[in-house]
């Protein structure tokens, strides 16, 4: 195994819900349970069982066979998914005016902004239907300023389902008109420390179908609460 398929085996056997891992890196990489379970020659049901934790904890040799599946997989859709992690992996995130954090499972926007005790601004419709696996904490003018738009993939780390966390905004305009030009977006966006949102970054985030929250929660209890999932 290489150093990342290392890094998905090993988390997956020292969770204590392996399934739920499984079942988190199959969706990070767009592979669905018949393409799967037709890659390894076995049954839809059996990687429903493993992922809802109905079976035992999968053993060295499943780990294995799983993980190499989804390189494989990967590879027959062009190979993005571990190029994507592949340059993640190598950055170093004490140099970057952002962090990032993944989730051992999914959850869905509504809990999310539940967590974070988050006023909703604009799309609260949007929450019930997202799915988010993890965060990124940013320094709004850092970022702004510090990063390149080549390097604004980075960002978003091993998946596009993720939260947007803005720090040190004062209106919440400058990062709202970011997300507005950047190809890539994250399915919801966090104002921290703001009330009174500016209007243009509530209509970017109306045209751009994404929820729009704000919290006053301190960003170490933020950190907290979202790290413990």
């Amino acid at each position: 195994m290489d150093s990342l398929q290392e890094r998905i085996a090993g988390e997956i056997a020292l969770s204590e819900s392996p399934g739920s891992i499984m079942k988190k890196w199959r969706e990070l990489f767009g592979i669905s349970q018949v393409e799967l379970a037709k890659y390894l020659k076995i049954s839809t049901s059996t990687i429903s069982d493993y992922e809802g934790n109905r079976r035992m904890s999968p053993g060295v040799g499943i780990v294995r066979r799983f993980v190499e599946a989804l390189v494989a997989l990967d590879q027959q859709h062009g190979g993005e998914v571990v190029r994507n992690l592949d340059r993640f992996n190598q950055q170093s995130e004490e140099t970057q005016p952002y962090m990032l954090h993944d989730f051992s499972v999914p959850i869905s926007g509504i809990d999310f902004a539940r967590l974070i005790e988050a006023k909703i601004v604009a799309n609260p419709n949007s929450l019930d239907t997202t799915k988010v696996f993890g965060y990124t904490m940013l320094d709004s003018l850092k970022v702004i300023i510090e990063v390149q738009p080549s390097d604004y993939p980075k960002l978003f780390g091993n998946t596009t389902e993720r939260v947007f966390i803005f720090d040190e905004v004062s209106t919440g305009r400058s990062p709202m008109v970011v997300i507005r030009v950047a190809p890539i977006k994250p399915k919801i966006v966090v104002i921290h420390g703001v009330e009174n949102i500016d209007k243009l970054a509530i209509k970017i985030a109306q045209i751009e179908k994404i929820p729009l929250l704000t919290t006053k929660l301190s960003i170490e209890e933020i950190k907290t609460r979202l790290n413990n999932i």
